[in-house]
């Protein structure tokens, strides 16, 4: 399992602290020592393992830059054992998007120049000198882990570069707790401290220059703190589960991993003035392509989970498709198997096209990275197929060619504007 970072080509490595946070305290004046002795060692996390976070619906058919309210009630079901109202996965995150989506709204509707106004109720301790000093060390971490993405980034403006840097940063620590060099001693209250460390960056109380660089961003941002929440609730998923049972209970777990980092983004990345979407749109489309990224990273890594005792497919459709866990962990590829990938690569690629909606929508100077990343990752779907469904023993990947000519493509794409006509999506 790893993050894939927002609308993000997702990295390899990082540079973390390790679990240091796992004996620390939260008193006064700590940030200035610890932007003394921040750690600079290298951390071999992402090891194009899951990629779960990065970027991410009960059927495949589902459009969620059409999503409306209507199907999500529908989703809802009557539980069996007391007559009450089962919420579905769908719903569930639903709910978060709304509120994700309100909170950008508020701002669109106060400043229509998405002018970005520091909260006056958080401030950040520390000097300004180490404050630029904690996101020129995002800053590198990027630059070196992820650089197509970095190359991206450098089109934004200079505050909303640093503040996905920041996010991009966070992401990866956290992902590291659960899959990183320590993470056979993560427990469940390991990471009840790492969510405490979050409510202490959103209150601007950030532990180390790292944090202080993220306590910054979501004082100047309509950032929420639930998407940040929930990823770490996923990472306390993987602690203990390790199958699922339908795409509902598959679909939690991506948006966990994944499409909570779309959330967390779009507030950074901008929605485009002239855009006529709707808000809730362009945030269903982020957590489409959070989604369709997660289910990318699980086609391509069934053969690697498996060897780990994990399989991140639907249970009752490997069952539909006559196959059992026997199945995956001979790693044979057989008609049968290759008629249940087809259908999951449709279903992945149904999501990036529901992505792809959205993509547009955004600020000008953030297309490019994120049409980058949809366009590359995408492929590694094209390039299971051409491994013939072989997702056992051959990891799917984009050759360097083929990254190096998704670029220029990708910067055309974003050169598109948003359509100025109106439509049943215009902004309320």
């Amino acid at each position: 399992m790893s993050a894939a970072l927002l609308w993000v080509v997702s990295p390899t490595s990082e540079v973390s602290n390790g679990t240091a946070f796992m004996d620390s305290t939260r008193e006064g004046n700590r940030i200035l020592d610890s932007f003394k002795s921040i750690s600079g060692r290298k951390n071999s996390i992402f090891k194009g393992q899951k990629n779960r976070r990065s970027f991410s619906s009960t059927n495949a058919n589902l459009s969620f830059s059409r999503f409306r309210r209507l199907s999500v009630i529908s989703s809802a079901v009557a539980s069996p054992s007391a007559g009450e109202i089962t919420l579905s996965s769908e719903q569930k995150v639903y709910d978060v998007v709304l509120k994700q989506a309100a909170l950008v709204k508020r701002q669109l509707k106060s400043n229509e120049n998405l002018e970005l106004e520091v909260k006056p109720d958080i401030v950040v301790p520390g000097s300004l000198s180490l404050l630029n000093e904690a996101y020129d060390r995002c800053r590198e971490v990027c630059a070196e882990y992820a650089k197509t993405f970095y190359l991206g980034t450098l089109l934004m403006t200079p505050e909303r570069r640093r503040a996905i840097w920041a996010i991009y940063v966070w992401c990866r620590r956290t992902d590291e707790l659960v899959d990183g060099p320590n993470a056979s001693h993560i427990t469940p209250m390991a990471l009840d401290r790492w969510e405490a460390r979050l409510e202490d960056i959103f209150r601007g109380r950030p532990f180390d220059m790292l944090d202080a660089a993220l306590s910054d961003t979501v004082s100047r941002f309509p950032v929420d703190i639930q998407p940040f929440r929930d990823m770490i609730e996923g990472m306390r998923m993987d602690l203990w589960k390790s199958r699922y049972k339908n795409f509902d209970e598959l679909y939690l777990y991506c948006y966990y991993v994944a499409g909570t980092v779309g959330l967390m983004s779009v507030p950074i990345m901008g929605i485009a003035p002239e855009s006529q979407a709707t808000t809730e749109s362009v945030y269903n489309s982020a957590l489409a392509l959070g989604l369709a990224n997660q289910l990318t990273n699980i086609l391509r890594d069934v053969g690697e989970d498996a060897r780990r005792g994990r399989i991140y497919l639907p249970q009752d459709e490997l069952a539909q498709a006559g196959l059992s866990e026997e199945d995956i962990f001979a790693g044979k590829v057989t008609d049968k198997w290759r008629n249940f990938m087809k259908k999951q690569i449709k279903r992945a690629r149904k999501f990036f096209d529901d992505a792809e909606n959205g993509v547009t929508e955004l600020s000008s100077a953030s297309r490019w990275p994120v049409w980058a990343s949809l366009l590359l990752y995408r492929q590694i779907l094209d390039e299971i197929e051409a491994n013939d469904y072989n997702n056992f023993t051959r990891r799917a990947y984009v050759s360097k060619p083929k990254k190096i000519l998704a670029l220029p493509m990708a910067y055309a794409k974003s050169l598109v504007p948003p359509s100025s006509k109106s439509s049943p999506l215009v902004k309320a």
